[in-house]
């Protein structure tokens, strides 16, 4: 009796274990998504692992973002703007990222991670600024995180970029 209450344990576990790493695993590897011709003013949302849908209208990237907050979701490829409400010290470990926080229209707030050995870095960049961005939306309990903020050298992945007092970084 006790041998199979603890293969039932083992069992529970291993299946538990199991749907964790699933949940929690990224892959390792993003597959090259369809690129899309033109460039709209407008802001776009396709998840980076599938071809990109037309343009809807401006205020769906914030409805986007808040499903996607909602749900978990992360790997969704996202444009649109927002307002600077912290600058944090760039991270240095690995490849260094340029850091800041962005408050969007609706009131989610999103971490910026852009990746300074690949794009310029925004000189200047201070509180109450408004940057416009088309890069790789990830979940996390603060809000989110943005980054594929520039041009994949490898070819991979979908191109992204900021935009700052009218000067684009990518």
């Amino acid at each position: 009796m006790k041998n199979r209450l603890l293969l039932i344990v083992l069992f529970a576990l291993l299946v538990a274990g199991t749907q964790f790493a699933r949940y929690t695993q990224s892959p390792s590897q993003p597959q090259t998504p369809a690129r899309a011709t033109t460039q709209s003013q407008q802001p776009t949302v396709a998840t980076s692992r599938q071809p990109e849908k037309a343009a809807p209208p401006a205020a769906h990237f914030e409805q986007a973002l808040q499903q996607a907050y909602q749900n978990r979701q992360s790997n969704l490829q996202i444009q649109g703007s927002g307002r600077v409400i912290k600058t944090l010290p760039d991270d240095t470990q690995g490849s260094r990222h340029q850091r800041f926080i962005v408050k969007l229209a609706s009131g989610q707030t999103l971490l910026f991670a852009h990746n300074i050995d690949l794009a310029p870095k925004i000189r200047g960049l201070k509180k109450g600024d408004t940057i416009a961005f088309n890069g790789e939306y990830e979940w996390s309990e603060q809000g989110g995180v943005i980054h594929w903020t520039h041009k994949d050298p490898s070819r991979h992945h979908v191109d992204g970029w900021l935009e700052h007092n009218g000067q684009r970084y990518e």
